[in-house]
């Protein structure tokens, strides 16, 4: 099966810190994403390359939207509702919080998340100084009535890979810190959000690379990105690994599928503090001839007066 990749902002100069979270928004045929320490959330159309920038009161590492357009993101004190206008900033006015667990250690924020595919919205927790190895990290729950859920997983260093299977009856989550490289996969009860049955997945010990972010396709495979392995890892629903993609970048970060067929796996990344390249830090189109699916909204009602 063919490949080809290509830099999504070639004419960019401007590498991202940390560079997560693509989500394709099929009504604006646009990809959004953010760089977290720069605690800005970019949007780009390729078909004519336009791009904007927001920048948000603190940092953001997780986004979804709800059927209006308003934001629900994880930032580093919480779950908040943001409304991006015309300006750059996004100010006091445009920015609410809606829940916040009680962070168990300093210097944490959210990480990894997404909406499951019916429409809540799943996220973890994460001390941002991987050096310390902490596993004071946890996933939550933000359902449809607006209601943050208790911890659901416990233990986690850098929680991360969070992906739901085409028929919701699994749902995967990783942790990308060096000490762990794994994947588990869960039963998902799509009625309730109720997970249950952890299992291994994927040991990635065995592969290149730790599992950062992560998406699912049409047919129920799981992509990986190896971040420190510089490439997208394919696994089968049997947890089989069946294809790798060589990336230009040593440090991919999320993909997610988008553009008009959904052929396309949008993959962002960051930049090493050392050994960087001029591709180090920027997102990249792979157009590796496998479909995948919308992401769905969440499913909640967003705060309408932000501004």
């Amino acid at each position: 099966m063919s490949v080809s990749i290509e830099r999504l902002e070639p004419s960019r100069p401007t590498p991202h810190a940390v560079g997560e979270s693509p989500l394709w928004r099929a009504d604006e045929q646009a990809l959004y994403w953010v760089d977290i320490p720069a605690r800005q959330l970019h949007r780009v159309t390729p078909a004519d390359g336009e791009h904007r920038q927001w920048t948000f009161p603190e940092q953001v590492a997780c986004f979804s939207f709800d059927v209006s357009g308003t934001l629900l993101v994880g930032a580093e004190t919480g779950l908040f509702a943001a409304k991006l206008g015309a300006d750059a900033n996004v100010t006091a006015a445009q920015w609410r919080r809606l829940a916040a667990p009680a962070f168990p250690a300093a210097g944490m924020r959210f990480n990894d998340g997404r909406c499951d595919r019916q429409g809540r919205f799943w996220a973890g927790t994460m001390v941002q100084d991987m050096s310390l190895a902490s596993d004071a990290g946890s996933l939550f729950c933000f359902d449809a009535q607006g209601q943050l859920s208790a911890p659901l997983v416990d233990g986690l260093v850098t929680q991360n890979g969070l992906a739901f299977s085409p028929d919701s009856r699994t749902m995967y989550l990783s942790d990308s810190h060096p000490t762990r490289r794994r994947v588990w996969a869960y039963d998902f009860d799509a009625a309730s959000g109720a997970i249950s049955a952890r299992r291994l997945f994927v040991d990635m010990n065995r592969y290149p690379g730790r599992p950062d972010g992560a998406a699912v396709d049409a047919h129920g495979c799981y992509w990986t990105c190896a971040n420190d392995g510089g490439r997208l890892l394919r696994f089968t629903p049997r947890g089989d690994l069946d294809r790798e993609i060589l990336l230009p970048v040593s440090k991919p970060s999320m993909c997610a599928f988008g553009g008009r067929e959904f052929d396309t796996l949008f993959v962002t990344s960051i930049r090493p503090g050392a050994n960087a390249t001029d591709q180090d830090g920027h997102v990249f189109a792979v157009r590796c001839g496998v479909k995948g699916l919308p992401e769905t909204p969440y499913a909640g009602t967003l705060p309408a007066a932000l501004v």
